[in-house]
Formats: structure tokens, sequence, C-alpha cells
């Protein structure tokens, strides 16, 4: 199988669980140059806050959008609009990606920052 053909394989059975859960999730998206990270409420049909190495403020403080320290300015910006509108738990929906470098430090970055899944 192709690498992309699984990564949509595994991205379709997670949010498969998490609409189960009905609960409130956060979605991680990287391409090679940039991180994105959005919330998304429980129906599935409205983004509530969304961060990416693309905004003004945190393409301020580093360096390049595609290695760990932007994943980290990325989760930590996220987590911070979270808890601005009350959202404070969400469900982790990773797209498929492996939860490994860039994809695992926005995740550490979101739960140091206050929130939880």
């Amino acid at each position: 199988m192709d690498k992309s053909v699984t990564r949509l394989r595994r991205a379709r059975k997670t949010r498969a669980r998490i609409a189960e859960q009905r609960a409130t999730r956060l979605v991680v998206f990287r391409s090679n140059c940039h991180i994105y990270a959005q919330i998304i409420d429980a129906t599935g049909g409205k983004v509530l806050a969304s961060a990416s190495t693309l905004e003004s403020s945190v393409r301020s403080e580093i360096a390049s959008g595609g290695n760990v320290q932007a994943a980290v300015a990325v989760g930590k910006r996220i987590a911070e609009k979270a808890k601005s509108i009350g959202i404070d738990a969400v469900a982790f929906d990773r797209s498929g990606f492996h939860y490994h470098g860039r994809v695992k430090a926005l995740a550490d970055a979101a739960r140091e920052n206050g929130l939880n899944f």
C-alpha cells in the first residue's frame, strides 16, 4: 500500500472512534514546511480555534515552520486559544500521522499548557 493510503486509513479509524465519544477534538496536520492545529466541536461541523506556523505571532518566534520548535510553539498557542474559549478537554486526532517527532511535540506542548487529552 501507498504511504498516503495507509495514513488516511489510520485517520479514518481514529475519527470514527472519536465520533463515537462525541468529544471536541484537536486535529493536527503537518506538511513538510508547516504544522497546523484546529479544535473542532463535537458535531464536527465548526472550527472553534486554530493555530499554525503561518500565524504572525508564531512565525515571529520560530526560524522554520517545519521543525520540532515550531510544533511546540503551535501547541502552546492552540492551548492558549482553547483555554480562552473555555475548552480544557479534547480528543487528540493526529490525522493518521505517527505519534512521533513534530506531532508528539505539539501534543506535549498543548498538555503542558493546560489542555487535557
